[in-house]
């Protein structure tokens, strides 16, 4: 069995709301999940988990959330190396470059992208939140 971090910024519940749904997929799969808020998680905590599935939502022009989810982010990427990672977030303008971005960014640090980045404008509907479910059993397999 493995064992997953799901881990998340969200400033409306969005984004959260996607991180519960791509545990629930990990948990469907027979895997265990961790969710955590990325106040919460750091380099450390990287060894204790199998795979990954990081979720921010677009801010500014753009960008990660810079006060907390990127310098976490920043922090864990030597470590990814080799590892499944899956990535989601929400918008609420823009054409997801973020998205686009952060993609490249996790390939570039040699981890293992196990499916585009999942995304939705605003609240997630049940076709997005299916969608993490299924993210989170990729990531258990």
């Amino acid at each position: 069995m493995s064992k997953i971090a799901v881990v998340y910024w969200s400033g409306t519940g969005n984004t959260q709301k996607m991180a519960e749904a791509v545990a629930e997929g990990v948990k469907a799969a027979g895997s265990e999940a961790d969710v955590i808020f990325s106040d919460s998680f750091s380099a450390n905590d990287v060894s204790n988990y199998d795979a990954f599935a990081f979720g921010c939502p677009a801010m500014g022009s753009e960008n990660l959330e810079e006060g907390s989810f990127d310098p976490m982010f920043a922090s864990v990427e030597g470590s990814l190396s080799g590892k499944k990672v899956g990535l989601f977030g929400s918008y609420g303008w823009g054409d997801q470059t973020w998205m686009h971005d952060w993609e490249s960014r996790v390939q570039g640090d040699g981890a293992q992208l196990v499916e585009a980045g999942i995304t939705c404008l605003n609240e997630p509907d049940d076709t997005v939140l299916e969608a993490c479910k299924e993210l989170g059993g990729k990531l258990a397999a």
